[in-house]
């Protein structure tokens, strides 16, 4: 199989791409990658050495420029399409939502009538949790819950995961939509919780923490999402949409504790700050329908998973390091460090 991944040079995609290639004998990837802040070729970097020309292509291209995709498109010929591409910091996107727009609902729609016009055999849709909006202290997400979400990072998601099923349900086109819960795992840019309280840690900064901590997420390794994509891909009912979750809910601050204590560092460190505006509360999901139809189940459990990754970072540090940029300093400072005290 030919499969064209955007946004492959990002955290989630970079781990499919190595994923597909290790698993399988014969599938070529095309990684259609616009190289934005949080798309580095660093990521696969290995990957590039080892099957570079061969069984993998990096195309650089914007998904959001209808020349780009059907040149790509044109150009490998791919039987599936993954659309990994996403702005996807909600903190970025209450500073500013239009990229988020850009990027997650043009750029869905161009690929999908792209897509559509070149007759792709399969299309497979990666969304979030975070359109379902927000959880009481019960109760899980199901496929059947109705899109409630609250960020303009939600929104933006929602609206393509609409646009996905629209194309299903008006065209015949065959689109799979994937909503999961919280990633972790290598190659994370550390904007994102577990990385940048590592990176705090080891620098022994201060590790904001917002509101009270206790906002709730379901955690889930990439490597178990990343092969419940895979089985999304080729085991997925077409127009269907399936939740993956890691069974692994967790506190914000249970998670940031837990990291201090595989790194041996105090508590002290952690510093509450004032809670981020429309922060949902919890998230958990239902993935047994996934279950049922894909023979999905998480592999790593939270513990396992966290201290594995902790390490990966810890023997990493020059990777760490070398994408952490002055602008990327900047915002952290600006949404983290410098808020309110509580």
């Amino acid at each position: 199989m030919r499969i064209l991944v955007t946004g492959g040079c990002g955290f989630i995609g970079s781990n499919f791409i190595r994923f597909v290639l290790e698993q399988n004998s014969s599938d070529v990837l095309i990684n259609f990658d616009k190289l934005t802040y949080a798309g580095n070729p660093a990521n696969l970097a290995d990957v590039e050495k080892i099957y570079g020309g061969g069984r993998y292509h990096f195309c650089l291209g914007d998904i959001a420029d209808r020349e780009h995709v059907l040149a790509a498109l044109e150009e490998y010929k791919p039987d599936a399409v993954i659309n990994f591409a996403a702005e996807s910091h909600v903190d970025r996107s209450i500073h500013d939502a239009m990229p988020f727009i850009n990027t997650n609902i043009v750029g869905t729609q161009v690929l999908l009538q792209a897509c559509f016009d070149l007759g792709i055999q399969r299309f497979v849709q990666i969304s979030t949790d975070e359109v379902y909006g927000s959880l009481g202290p019960e109760g899980k997400f199901t496929e059947q819950t109705p899109l409630d979400p609250r960020s303009p990072y939600s929104a933006s998601k929602a609206s393509a995961d609409f646009l996905a099923s629209a194309f299903w349900h008006t065209h015949g086109f065959p689109v799979v939509i994937t909503r999961c819960s919280n990633n972790y795992g290598p190659y994370q840019f550390p904007e994102k919780l577990i990385p940048f309280m590592f990176r705090q840690a080891v620098n022994n900064e201060a590790l904001p923490v917002y509101g009270d901590g206790l906002n709730v997420r379901d955690w889930i390794h990439v490597k178990d999402h990343c092969r419940g994509v895979w089985l999304a891909l080729t085991k997925g009912a077409p127009g269907a949409v399936y939740n993956f979750g890691g069974d692994a809910e967790r506190s914000n601050i249970e998670v940031v504790r837990r990291i201090l204590q595989i790194m041996g560092k105090s508590e002290d460190l952690i510093r509450y700050v004032k809670d981020r505006p429309g922060h949902d509360r919890r998230y958990a999901m239902d993935f047994s329908l996934a279950a049922r139809e894909l023979g999905f189940a998480p592999e790593h459990s939270f513990e396992q998973g966290l201290a594995e990754t902790v390490k990966w970072y810890q023997d990493n540090s020059e990777w760490l390091d070398t994408i952490v940029s002055g602008a990327y300093l900047e915002f952290i400072n600006q949404w983290y460090t410098k808020r309110e005290r509580l």
